[in-house]
């Protein structure tokens, strides 16, 4: 957090700079506000830069072998920019080098962690185990401590769903 503060701090200064020179460059016709603005458009155009390449910057950290299954694209009236083109604030992956596949009842199962990462002031990362029936397309959450199936919260899949598709062909 505290190196984009000084990044954008840089950027701010640097924009600022290229706002002077343009400044003297022109004979000083320029009007003095140009300086500052210059240095304000810096560091915003540094944040909406950030802001929009979080997402391919988590992807590029992920491991080869993770597959993102869905991505949730958000607006903000003080970004009033993103009305037009909404950036990705959330995305959920799984790694296939981690399910689990096995037969029970005649019937496969998959045991995998559907991981869930969220864009705020700091990253947020939320964890989730999932037992996945692939004949029947019934996906129940497991406790995170104990990994019995937390019944209550049972769900089927759509036959198209990413996530079906996914641990399922593994």
């Amino acid at each position: 957090m505290i190196w984009h503060l000084i990044a954008a701090v840089f950027a701010g200064l640097a924009a600022a700079g290229i706002g002077l020179i343009l400044r003297n460059l022109s004979g000083k016709r320029l009007p003095k506000w140009i300086v500052p603005v210059c240095g304000a458009l810096g560091m915003l155009g540094y944040q909406i830069q950030v802001e929009y390449s979080w997402f391919e910057h988590k992807q590029a950290q992920l491991p080869d072998s993770a597959t993102v299954i869905s991505t949730e694209r958000s607006t903000a009236m003080w970004r009033p920019w993103t009305v037009a083109f909404p950036m990705t604030t959330k995305f959920s992956m799984v790694d296939s080098d981690n399910i689990r596949m096995r037969e029970q009842d005649g019937a496969r199962l998959a045991e995998f962690i559907l991981y869930q990462f969220e864009r705020h002031h700091t990253d947020i990362l939320i964890t989730q185990p999932y037992l996945l029936n692939c004949e029947s397309r019934e996906l129940v959450p497991m406790d995170q401590d104990s990994r019995e199936p937390i019944l209550e919260e049972i769900r089927t899949l759509r036959e198209t769903s990413p996530l079906l598709n996914n641990v399922c062909s593994s």
